[in-house]
């Protein structure tokens, strides 16, 4: 997955979930952010962040945040839209099913609706993608704020694999050099439980890290996955 146009910039602040502020070629602009988590660890004063050039003149805002360089770490992408483009693509060149397979985004399945759905003469499969910015230790976390919507379809993939359907959570983990997955155990209990009780019904849980690269990010590696409770 690639973007159009990149520049870089220096992180200054953040108002609200859906703005920040950036210097870019030693003026402070107002810039739209692609994640609407917390991202307290990756968006801190002077960090290193690259912005896609908005291709829509009557925007509002010109830039949109997409990546940052967090020290220590090196690149991490925080735009939350791509990691179901990258899947798209990813299951698209054969890398999850043998055989090929006709895939269509945003799938519809009771009171839910999926990231992915692919199918062939062989299965029909639910795809749900999560991407995951959280780091710590080398360690990724999901997810960094409470998810009802997470349980929900965790809950939904459940029930479908019931019906017959194959069912994969896909954690796209934006960033490198990763040791393994974790539920994020103090930020929503509940997920994790469900994630335990997803994995023992069936639910194949994934997760792979990525080559970020300032204008794109490419799903890359498997990571293990930990769902038992380590701390």
């Amino acid at each position: 997955m690639k973007y159009k146009k990149v520049v870089k910039g220096s992180f200054v602040d953040r108002p609200n979930r859906f703005i920040a502020h950036v210097k870019i070629d030693d003026e402070i602009q107002t810039v739209h952010v692609k994640n609407t988590g917390r991202c307290r660890e990756l968006l801190l004063p002077d960090a290193e962040v690259y912005l896609e050039v908005a291709d829509n003149p009557a925007r509002k805002t010109a830039y949109d945040l997409i990546c940052v360089n967090k020290k220590g770490r090196g690149l991490i992408n925080m735009d939350s839209q791509i990691p179901n483009k990258a899947a798209l693509e990813w299951v698209k060149a054969g890398h999850l099913f043998p055989e090929e397979v006709q895939v269509t985004p945003e799938k519809t399945y009771g009171n839910s609706r999926f990231d992915l759905y692919a199918c062939s003469d062989k299965r029909k499969a639910f795809i749900e993608v999560k991407g995951v910015t959280l780091e710590a230790d080398n360690i990724a976390r999901f997810p960094d704020a409470p998810t009802a919507r997470g349980v929900k379809h965790l809950e939904e993939m459940i029930h479908c694999m019931r019906e017959g359907y194959e069912a994969y959570l896909l954690l796209v983990i934006q960033m490198k050099g990763i040791t393994r997955f974790e539920p994020n155990w103090d930020t929503h209990r509940e997920f994790g439980e469900t994630l335990q009780k997803a994995k023992k019904a069936g639910v194949h849980i994934l997760a792979y890290d990525c080559l970020v690269e300032p204008d794109g990010m490419e799903i890359q590696n498997p990571v293990p996955v930990c769902l038992e409770e380590t701390r």
